[in-house]
């Protein structure tokens, strides 16, 4: 079963050859489609764009230019912009808002060959703490359909939780990653303000924001940090540090 697999386990089965990307992001694909009507977990499935990533990391692979992340399915909360893929911070005044411009944590992810299944719900504009404020409805947790799954990075908590996807990027303002992480059951950090790019990261409280990893282990929240953390000179406040 890949999708108990964690993101460490996934790279080493690609790497193997055992499976290919385009056939682990389908089965995550088709888990997710059957599966998430319970939890509410996804606003957007962006299952065209997935398949086209999966084939040009399975490529990347046979090239021998792979990354730990080469292949590995993971999502982003709905609050960090995608090029062509629509970014709603789960608000409605955002619902046909698609960014013509990825953010720099997006576009870390696809430079490593990351293969992104779609955008998690969250509280409308990060303001909340039980993913019940966004205009896309509630999340469930897993645990137990009459808790809530945390907020406002609801939503990849509580994918990751169900095994939907390994991985989702959460942000934290005053709590956003590590309470839905809690209440969850999975490993989320919140990384030293500075340390992840808030580039193209849609902004509630500009001096506390800081995106961040959601996962099972603190092995993957490791590899999650490896391609989130590093200095970019297009937000102000990035640390020139090495990661």
């Amino acid at each position: 079963m890949m999708h108990n697999k964690s993101v460490a386990e996934l790279s080493k089965e690609l790497e193997s050859g055992k499976i290919s990307s385009v056939e682990l992001t389908q089965q995550f694909l088709d888990r997710l489609k059957s599966e998430d009507g319970k939890y509410n977990s996804f606003i957007t499935i962006s299952e065209e764009q997935a398949l086209a990533e999966a084939k040009a990391a399975d490529e990347m692979r046979a090239a021998g230019k792979a990354t730990a992340w080469t292949g590995v399915p993971f999502a982003h909360k709905d609050i960090f912009c995608t090029n062509g893929v629509r970014t709603t911070c789960g608000s409605k005044m955002l619902e046909n808002f698609v960014p013509p411009y990825d953010a720099t944590v997006t576009a870390n992810f696809k430079a490593a060959g990351a293969v992104c299944l779609g955008k998690t719900n969250m509280d409308e504009f990060a303001m909340g703490s039980s993913n019940e404020s966004s205009f896309f409805g509630a999340v469930t947790n897993p645990w137990g359909d009459k808790r809530v799954p945390g907020g406002s990075s609801g939503g990849s908590a509580a994918a990751v939780a169900a095994r939907l996807v390994p991985a989702a990027t959460g942000t934290d303002t005053g709590g956003s990653i590590r309470q839905p992480a809690a209440l969850c059951g999975i490993t989320g950090l919140k990384p030293t303000y500075g340390r992840v790019s808030r580039y193209g990261m849609i902004a509630f409280a500009s001096s506390l924001d800081q995106g961040g990893p959601m996962t099972r282990t603190a092995e993957d929240a490791a590899l999650m940090m490896n391609v989130m953390a590093g200095f970019d000179p297009k937000d102000s406040t990035c640390i020139d540090r090495e990661v």
